[in-house]
């Protein structure tokens, strides 16, 4: 292996040992991947490396990092995928971490990815590798999207003009791997370079692109251009953004649909376990705290941890499918000149619409998102936006409290304050996150519409709901158990719970915000979820009982609104009433959505942050409707 020309050892620096799982040695040579996004990078990883793979983040940087082995000729092999970025001389988190394991001499080759359908604009990042002193091959990527666009290229010729192998081949075609195996195999032999001095302006780079595809590189122009029609009406200013909205609301739709499937079967294990559980500790002699924590609690953990997956792998399934096929930069497009007015890049949008159905799903899909604080500003602001279960609890509360037409106009305002909210949002946490000097815009040409690798699609989209479950399991636990805690009776009712004294002690201040100590209970249970919350009024203002269940099993047994007119009428004014449903609409989202979070920003500090932002902000929203509502009603 290359010695690292900082530290002079291949162990020391920062990009040297970084790999939890695979040991770098003078045997094993590193192969690196460096291209542009969607130039097929991953979908290539994917393929080599299968399950062999480790994916981390950078030291002290929120990229992620991936790694993985493979086998050829008897010789073991090690991939670094390395981050997607459209050069190496800008100053994103992507582009250093890139540009900086190149120089430390850390791969023994590089695998520079280009599109062949687009070869003049992919072929930037091959005259920003220019000078670079490691062994390097060319890899022609989408060459069937080429050849369907009438576009020949001269691999011969471009060759010689490098001085590097050129392979010409599609990742979706498994008869393509052998010659791209070979080719490694023997540059790892013969070392070659790339035939250019270092290039420093953008004028000497694109020159050397125009005379690397001089008779190089063919085009018919008779050769039909596939989907024009569609494109024309998918890059429309209105009907395409229309157009965007049913796809995006299509794909919610299904993903819903599939968690509900995937929520009954969970339920009709989860319940009988949960009784059976509860049997037989308790036919032992199980001390009840630790039978209500097993049951009540853990096994909810599972279900929460569960629902969110299932949701989040049809989202996940809808946006891998519409950016593998290149529509998704075109909703980027669309979108971006507006979404610029708030920090954000023009991909940002969608995680807004997918947040009306989940807020996980809106979390999660600002993976899209480059910049890793751009990414933590949608996130935040996303959370502004009412979730389906929200939705489903503040009418039954409004039309309760204000009757049908009153409670539509409760809605409208919900929606509207939303709006806010989100500039709120922005103009808190906007000048940190996304200063103005260093947004990072869309630098971008509209991909050309491919088929999609479905074998790819399905891979990530069942590693990233995986890893999602299990950082979900441990963070969902780790709060619910908090909160049971708080929660439980020792003496079986929910007057004995410390919530429940808690809540009477602070009555004096929660009042002052417009909330009774029930409603306050109610309003810290929606942060597990905001369907528990009727559960909780029940148990608080009903016949009593158990907080616990009425907190934790509402997922289960969609706790009813049966009564809650009764209760509402009777121990509500409309100004209570009012700041209890702007308090919930706007508190913190569901503890399966603050692990989105903090699995998506890698950070526990902003989860923190923005969480203790919308729990704050919601109190003072419902203080000020409070007291506006007693000078109206």
């Amino acid at each position: 292996m290359s010695k690292c020309e900082a530290c002079a050892a291949s162990k020391s620096c920062k990009y040297h040992g970084t790999s939890s799982l695979y040991h770098k040695d003078d045997n094993t040579p590193v192969i690196a991947l460096l291209g542009q996004p969607n130039s097929g990078k991953s979908t290539i990883f994917n393929r080599i490396t299968g399950s062999h793979q480790h994916v981390g983040n950078w030291p002290g940087k929120t990229v992620d990092q991936k790694e993985g082995e493979f086998h050829w000729n008897g010789q073991r092999m090690i991939l670094a995928d390395l981050p997607g970025s459209y050069s190496l001389s800008a100053g994103s988190d992507e582009e250093v971490i890139t540009r900086d394991y190149i120089t430390s001499g850390n791969a023994d080759l590089v695998l520079v990815m280009a599109d062949a359908s687009q070869l003049r604009r992919s072929l930037y990042m091959l005259a920003d590798f220019a000078g670079t002193p490691v062994p390097a091959v060319l890899v022609l990527n989408m060459m069937d999207v080429a050849e369907g666009q009438g576009i020949a290229v001269d691999t011969k010729k471009l060759t010689a003009k490098l001085g590097i192998p050129v392979v010409p081949m599609s990742a979706i075609r498994k008869k393509d791997y052998e010659t791209l195996y070979h080719t490694i195999d023997t540059a790892l032999r013969e070392k070659p370079l790339l035939k250019s001095e270092a290039l420093t302006s953008a004028e000497e780079k694109m020159s050397f692109i125009d005379s690397l595809l001089d008779n190089v590189l063919a085009a018919d122009k008779t050769a039909a251009t596939a989907f024009t029609k569609f494109d024309k009406l998918a890059l429309s200013p209105v009907k395409g953004k229309l157009l965007a909205f049913g796809i995006i609301l299509v794909i919610f739709l299904l993903a819903m649909i599939f968690a509900g499937i995937i929520g009954g079967l969970a339920s009709a294990i989860l319940i009988p376990l949960s009784e059976l559980l509860r049997s037989g500790m308790n036919a032992v002699g199980v001390h009840p705290l630790l039978t209500s924590l097993v049951c009540d609690v853990l096994v909810n953990v599972v279900y929460f941890a569960t629902m969110m997956a299932s949701f989040v792998l049809g989202i996940t399934l809808g946006f891998n499918l519409m950016e593998e096929t290149g529509y998704l930069a075109r909703i980027s497009f669309l979108f971006d000149h507006t979404m610029s007015k708030v920090g954000l890049q023009g991909k940002a949008i969608m995680p807004f619409f997918m947040g009306l159905g989940c807020t996980i799903a809106g979390t999660t899909g600002t993976r899209v998102v480059d910049n890793w604080g751009q990414r933590v500003l949608a996130i935040a602001m996303s959370w502004a936006v009412p979730c389906g279960a929200t939705l489903s609890v503040v009418p039954t509360l409004a039309i309760a409290l204000f009757g049908s037409s009153g409670g539509f106009l409760v809605i409208l305002s919900i929606f509207l304050f939303m709006f806010l909210m989100m500039w709120i949002v922005y103009k808190v946490f906007g000048a940190s996150l996304s200063p103005k000097d260093e947004r990072v815009g869309l630098i971008m040409e509209l991909p050309p519409y491919h088929k999609p690798d479905f074998r790819n699609i399905a891979y990530v989209t069942f590693e990233r709901t995986l890893d999602i479950f299990l950082r979900a399991l441990r963070v969902i636990s780790l709060v619910s158990i908090v909160f049971f805690l708080l929660t439980y009776g020792f003496g079986g009712s929910a007057e004995s719970s410390l919530l429940y004294r808690f809540g009477v002690f602070i009555e004096p201040v929660t009042i002052f915000f417009g909330l009774k100590w029930q409603a306050f209970l109610a309003f810290c249970a929606s942060g597990i979820s905001k369907e528990s919350l009727l559960g909780v009024l029940n148990t608080l203002y009903g016949t009593g009982g158990n907080l616990v269940s009425s907190t934790f099993g509402a997922k289960f047994s969609g706790a009813a609104a049966a009564g809650i007119s009764q209760i509402l009428a009777a121990n509500f004014t409309k100004a209570e009433g009012l700041a209890f449903i702007f308090a919930i609409s706007f508190n913190m989202p569901c503890v399966s959505a603050l692990a989105a979070t903090a699995r998506e920003t890698h950070s526990v500090k902003w989860t923190a942050k923005i969480g203790v932002f919308y729990t704050i902000t919601s109190l003072l929203i419902s203080c000020i409707v409070y007291h506006v509502g007693l000078l109206v009603f």
